[in-house]
């Protein structure tokens, strides 16, 4: 074990029921990977306690919690002091998922955007960084993201990022972070893999989104933490650097973002 390079999955969603009575295994398997922190995200606050409570099973995984955007017309609205009062959590290290999705939702378009203003006021105020989901909304959500942060800075990761080249630009412009899932494993994926290329090593991290999009050689399957190694070898090719290397990077961006959870793991 303590020669494989140790990675973090920033972002599953292991309360999913593809993942129901098996948490220990799921877990066990990313450790045994080299995937010893996880990340898992609640995308509707009624499912936080179950969330939560999976987080506070099991020492490599910590949480966040906030309303998709796919969610935000059909659930009610979070506040700001709601997500605060969350975030007391010693293992809650994110607000989000949050974000605009214009692909399948784009009548609830208004919505969306009063959910994320709300959403990056929390991320302000607690000063955990906040997690983002765009789809087919780049415009609005460059702009928004601008006006926020000349309001008060936060801090954030563009979450399973593919989006365009001006949308990544943007976001690392404002010190914001972008993530790698399975599709920048994807043999198709290499107008992606070129906006990575372009970002500094150090605004990267990678995840799964499990129990979605599984790199290759799990495509099609169900995708769970362990593998996010296989996308971290595919990502250390596109920066042309050994995998032991592109893990320790990943590790500190991660660390460096979501301080709380290396606090956590400091003080355990």
């Amino acid at each position: 074990m303590s020669d494989i390079p140790q990675i973090t999955d920033s972002h599953c969603h292991l309360d999913f029921p593809d993942f129901d009575g098996q948490h220990g295994d799921i877990v066990a398997r990313a450790v045994e990977a080299g995937v010893t922190r996880m990340v898992t995200i609640c995308t509707k606050l009624k499912t936080e306690p179950a969330v939560r409570a999976i987080a506070e099973a099991h020492a490599p995984v910590f949480y966040a919690a906030g309303t998709h955007p796919m969610s935000a017309a059909s659930e009610p609205m979070a506040s700001v002091e709601e997500l605060i009062t969350l975030a007391q959590h010693p293992k809650f290290v994110g607000i989000g998922e949050t974000g605009l999705d214009y692909h399948y939702t784009a009548e609830s378009a208004d919505i969306q955007k009063q959910s994320l203003r709300i959403h990056i006021a929390a991320a302000r105020e607690t000063g955990l960084p906040l997690i983002i989901h765009a789809r087919a909304a780049d415009e609005d959500m460059v702009r928004i993201l601008r006006e926020e942060h000349a309001n008060g800075a936060f801090s954030c990761v563009m979450h399973c990022f593919s989006s365009s080249p001006e949308l990544a630009r943007a976001a690392l412009d404002l010190g914001f972070y972008l993530s790698m899932s399975g599709i920048t494993a994807f043999p198709k994926s290499s107008d992606l893999r070129d906006i990575f290329a372009a970002a500094p090593l150090d605004r990267i991290l990678v995840e799964t989104d499990a129990p979605y999009l599984a790199p290759p050689p799990y495509r099609g399957k169900r995708n769970e933490p362990a593998y996010t190694a296989h996308t971290a070898r595919r990502a250390a090719k596109t920066f042309g650097i050994e995998y032991a290397a592109f893990a320790a990077q990943t590790q500190a961006n991660f660390e460096r973002l979501f301080c709380k959870a290396a606090q956590y793991e400091a003080a355990a």
